[in-house]
């Protein structure tokens, strides 16, 4: 890696350039307030409405940190207005890439006039490295979500180019040939036509798969949200596939906040009146969208267990206003007092923080997968798309939770099954060493100084292996 030590008291600038979506964009956002938070400068790059939907920055980092925005192109066969992966359903989100790449140019015309020390960006800006490293600037792929998901696709030549041995749905369901070391970890066949859509090319003109892996050839290092002290080994197996040093920034875990909301105090009502450890808090996600059957197996499931739960139920992504949320009949009236559907945004830490929570049925993305071990709360998975099998195959081997039974072919769940696995995480003596190991699993994912101690490394990186131009070495 081309590099030149400076003086840690000389200030960085880091463009952050998440892709457009939430999932994305929050991780990217915190990250940049740890390095505005060392003294740093940072220029927060999205478009508009995605700018607008930004938490507020703290006030003393309001200095700190710019936030650029840059149009979204118009395209053909994207809704108007769209800006993001959860304002539109999932068909349109190769639109919504091809919209990004239409960024480009603005983008490059900043950097060329900002030269700032570092970039780092998200998997989809393939043509972005390239005009990094035109330019004298250090660049890095910053990865979201977790290693393990990454290895799975590969070397970033076989990202690029594909693999003559992996075509179909089959070719997922088993763990990659490049895996060195024993594991279980693959996809059912349900999920693995997503993997398969993942490795073509779609109507952005790339696959998902070319770009993360032309992201990454072109990156002089890799950070990730992950850490040693949780399956290390999948840290080492990206760098012996990339060949360029992986460093993890930790798990970034958020910090309950103060929150004075009149939602958060119903809630907290609600919450108050149950005993302890004695809720299942349930919640897929923003981009999750099951089939109302679905939606119905998973009400009736919860009425069935006869176990206290709340519900962060909204409709999903890219769904118009007219869009309802159809329970079954009755529903909400035979569960009241034991159950809470909340049909708007729920402060989903606060909620888990509180006492009488017991589990989290989740979809198991990353950023939730995380928060409910801050908190020492087995899981109880229920994944749909792209990382979540892999990540609710960990927590079943790791036994800190269980994955609801479905059918191998469809992914269809059953109102039994989903009773089943609450009562079995919840109150059943089987269950009793998920919420064990989830307890202990609390002791590295909640603890705030380790995760730290990662930023603190992640940013001595950044201060000591930017490049330095010609021209700052002249001043």
């Amino acid at each position: 890696m081309e590099s030149r030590t400076m003086a840690k008291t000389s200030k960085l600038h880091v463009v952050m350039f998440p892709w457009l979506g939430f999932g994305h964009i929050i991780p990217f956002f915190e990250l940049s307030k740890f390095i505005a938070h060392r003294g740093h400068k940072i220029s927060f790059v999205s478009t508009p409405r995605n700018i607008d939907r930004l938490p507020k920055i703290p006030p003393h980092l309001i200095s700190s940190i710019t936030l650029l925005k840059i149009p979204l192109p118009k395209v053909e066969g994207l809704p108007e207005s769209a800006e993001a992966t959860m304002d539109i359903k999932n068909e349109y989100i190769p639109h919504l890439k091809k919209a990004f790449d239409g960024m480009e140019a603005e983008l490059t015309c900043f950097l060329e006039n900002s030269l700032p020390d570092w970039i780092l960006y998200d998997f989809a800006p393939y043509w972005l490295p390239p005009v990094a490293a035109r330019l004298g600037i250090s660049r890095a792929y910053f990865r979201v979500i977790n290693a393990w998901f990454l290895a799975f696709f590969g070397s970033s030549e076989t990202m690029i180019n594909g693999s003559d041995e992996r075509k179909s749905a089959e070719d997922f369901m088993i763990p990659p040939k490049w895996v060195p070391f024993e594991t279980k970890l693959a996809y059912r066949r349900y999920e693995a036509n997503w993997l398969v859509r993942a490795t073509q090319t779609n109507d952005s003109g790339f696959s998902d798969s070319y770009r993360g892996g032309k992201v990454i050839d072109g990156s002089e290092v890799i950070f990730i949200r992950h850490c040693n002290e949780f399956e290390s080994i999948w840290l080492k197996l990206l760098e012996e596939l990339h060949k360029r040093p992986v460093i993890p920034v930790g798990l970034m875990p958020p910090q309950v906040e103060e929150d004075n909301s009149q939602s958060w105090v119903s809630i907290k009502a609600w919450l108050d009146d149950q005993n302890e450890l004695s809720v299942v808090y349930v919640a897929l996600g923003s981009e999750v969208s099951p089939s109302q059957d679905q939606l119905h197996e998973l009400a009736l499931g919860l009425e069935l267990s006869g176990v206290p739960f709340f519900w962060a139920l909204r409709k999903p992504s890219g769904f118009g206003e007219s869009y309802e949320v159809v329970l079954p009949v009755g529903f909400e009236e035979r569960v009241k007092g034991r159950g809470m559907v909340w049909k708007s945004w729920a402060p989903q830490l606060k909620i888990l923080s509180h006492d009488s929570v017991g589990a989290f049925l989740t979809h198991c993305g990353w950023s939730s997968f995380i928060e409910g071990l801050i908190f020492g709360h087995p899981l109880i998975a229920l994944p749909f798309q792209v990382d979540q099998g892999l990540n609710a195959r960990i927590v079943a081997d790791k036994q800190f939770g269980m994955e609801i039974p479905r059918s191998d072919e469809d992914g269809s769940f059953t109102r039994n099954s989903v009773s089943d696995s609450i009562k079995l995480v919840m109150i059943n003596f089987e269950g009793k060493k998920f919420r064990d190991n989830a307890k202990e699993m609390s002791g590295i994912f909640g603890d705030k100084r380790l995760h730290d101690r990662y930023i603190d490394n992640f940013i001595n990186f950044l201060e000591n292996h930017r490049i330095i131009s010609s021209a700052t070495e002249s001043e």
